[in-house]
């Protein structure tokens, strides 16, 4: 594995940073307060080509390569977790799964809309009886009339990221009598169907900008051509898009980790207690330092995903093990960069508190820490503990 960042990722870098710095960081603490992210964003990631990295650019993507998208995805979760949900999941999860499961009418309908922000998607695949036992799902879709007609589904999806913006749902609903993941198909279900109702969930703990929404499909109908990759296979199609979405979600937890780094540094700095800066006080500089490995640490697990993928190695173990470390370092290096600020990072007006709200989702979804643990246990044992 290359540590050394070539010139394009280097620039692809620092074109996040600064959009970052520019576009997201002054609107921050608004848009948690208010809960809802300035939807302009979703065309200036387009207009950069952020929501098309790694999609081949005959279908409108930007290519480029599994680490440039990291260091993306990490400039975004240091600025805005909510915002790198956005791309996380429209690109992450449903371009990309377009791209290796789609057939050509599918790729030419939907990537490039999806890649230049013209269109938004999310992933349904949460419910609200089912989440870790994703092969349980009891949303449905039957056959109207004899094979090749349309497919009406029936069913309800929760805690839905983009949901209540999103011009598509990768769906996946059970279509064949067979138990647990085998009888499970995916769908490209356009959110303007009639029957499909979204009801967007307020109230978070974090990711409070984030659109996130339940969806309640009653005799939603779609034609057979809207099935994603072969029947029964939903579960696989699943599946290969969460082990790619567990290094963007870890990618972003390096960001948040980054950032929380970034905020008590500069803190500690400048904050003086017993007649120095408390940057000079030996327990400070312990939380410090345990921030700063975590965040190494994660980043170069996240990054040895990327490089697996992009020289079409086995990685699936290793998203697991880069997702569950990322997501608990960045839970991590929140709370001790709010230990640093003390009672300042407990209010809004400084950014540790929100850091930790937003990283404390990461340990449970797109797969608990404790799922990543079994995936882990499994490649290690050869026997599932599911």
């Amino acid at each position: 594995m290359n540590l050394e960042l070539s010139e394009e990722q280097t620039a692809v870098r620092q074109l996040a940073e600064d959009f970052v710095g520019r576009e997201i960081s002054p609107h921050v603490t608004a848009w948690d307060r208010a809960e809802q992210v300035d939807r302009g964003i979703v065309k200036k990631l387009g207009d950069l080509g952020f929501l098309g990295l790694t999609v081949p650019e005959e279908y409108g993507g930007s290519g480029g390569d599994h680490l440039a998208y990291c260091l993306v995805t990490e400039e975004l979760g240091r600025g805005d977790s909510s915002v790198r949900g956005i791309v996380s999941v429209s690109l992450g999860l449903v371009a990309k799964t377009i791209a290796a499961w789609g057939d050509e009418a599918q790729k030419r309908e939907w990537l490039p809309r999806l890649t230049s922000g013209a269109a938004i998607g999310c992933f349904g695949l949460t419910e609200p009886g089912t989440g870790s036992d994703a092969g349980n799902l009891a949303t449905r879709a039957v056959r109207d009339g004899g094979p090749g007609g349309d497919w009406i589904i029936d069913g309800a999806k929760t805690f839905i990221t983009n949901g209540t913006w999103a011009d598509v749902v990768l769906l996946f609903a059970r279509t064949g009598p067979e138990p647990g993941h085998k009888g499970v198909s995916a769908f490209l279900v356009p959110t303007d169907s009639p029957g499909l109702e979204r009801r967007e969930i307020h109230g978070k703990l974090g990711l409070r900008g984030q659109a996130t929404a339940e969806l309640v499909l009653d005799g939603v109908r779609v034609p057979s051509a809207a099935m994603l990759g072969p029947a029964g296979k939903g579960f696989s199609v699943a599946m290969s898009a969460l082990a790619k979405g567990r290094m963007s979600v870890a990618a972003g937890c390096v960001g948040i980790a980054q950032a929380a780094l970034d905020a008590a540094l500069g803190y500690a700095g400048e904050r003086e207690q017993f007649g120095k800066p408390i940057a000079g006080h030996q327990l400070v500089q312990e939380l410090l330092t345990d921030i700063a490995v975590d965040v190494d640490a994660a980043r170069l697990l996240t990054w040895r995903v990327a490089d697996l993928i992009d020289r079409g190695k086995p990685f699936v173990t290793e998203a697991s093990k880069a997702k569950l470390f990322a997501s608990e370092a960045a839970v991590r290096a929140a709370n001790n960069a709010l230990q640093v600020f003390g009672g300042y990072g407990y209010i809004d007006e400084y950014p540790v508190g929100k850091l930790l709200r937003d990283a404390r989702v990461m340990t449970l979804y797109e797969g608990t820490s404790q799922i990543q643990k079994l995936v882990i246990g499994r490649a290690l044992t050869g026997v599932s503990a599911f």
